[in-house]
């Protein structure tokens, strides 16, 4: 993959304000790669750790977390909780907290 696509990705991502989300496709889309959801997973999982990246602020299409263990959703749902996205069954309203891109 591209360093370059992951940068774009992470400036994306630095770009969804506190107390919205973003889906994965959404990312990948207004990266100029709207069939590539995945590879903004990829990026995701490769960037610094340390990092002041906003990783929190994916989701999947479906409103929900995408991380196979219970406690990285966990953690991604309590982080964003703390930023004012509600959570009803595990599931973001995307139509309320689905950041516009603009």
């Amino acid at each position: 993959m591209s360093s370059n696509l992951f940068n774009k990705i992470y400036e994306i991502i630095l770009e969804i304000p506190q107390g919205k989300v973003a889906t994965y496709g959404q990312v990948a889309a207004l990266a100029g790669k709207p069939r590539a959801a995945r590879t903004v997973g990829w990026a995701l999982n490769s960037h610094p750790k340390s990092s002041e990246l906003p990783w929190q602020r994916v989701i999947n299409a479906g409103g929900k977390s995408s991380f196979p263990s219970d406690s990285k959703r966990k953690l991604q749902q309590a982080l964003l909780e703390k930023e004012g996205v509600v959570f009803e069954d595990g599931q973001v309203n995307l139509d309320v907290f689905q950041w516009d891109g603009k």
